[in-house]
């Protein structure tokens, strides 16, 4: 089972991730990140409030638009997400994705409660 991790004090994540939640099969675990304490070895808490984390099935650890995408694969609507990663697409998602989770915590998308990890 994949497990995606996401920021339940978000309202912008809360949408997305409610409408995820509705959509998925049930190999996909969805994780508010301040409901979970990282085991030594994984991810920080900060990190994943800084960036979407995914553990796939296989223990592997994907972040960002590589989580995005997989995490969507478990819809009907994953196909959607796929050319995300086609190599000409790839890296301006990628930089899209960076430039909105550096900017998330600014007020634009997030209110007082989703704050800035320390």
């Amino acid at each position: 089972m994949d497990t995606l991790y996401y920021d339940g004090n978000c309202p912008l994540c809360m949408r997305e991730f409610g409408a995820l939640a509705r959509l998925t099969d049930e190999r996909l675990k969805l994780v508010d990140v301040h409901t979970y304490e990282p085991a030594p070895g994984e991810p920080s808490r900060e990190s994943m409030l800084l960036r979407l984390h995914l553990r796939a099935a296989d223990g592997n650890w994907l972040d960002g638009v590589d989580a995005t995408v997989k995490a969507w694969s478990h819809t009907r609507w994953g196909f959607l997400f796929r050319p995300l990663r086609w190599p000409l697409l790839a890296p301006l998602a990628d930089r899209a994705y960076d430039y909105w989770a550096r900017r998330r915590f600014d007020g634009r998308y997030c209110d007082s409660a989703c704050a800035r990890p320390e």
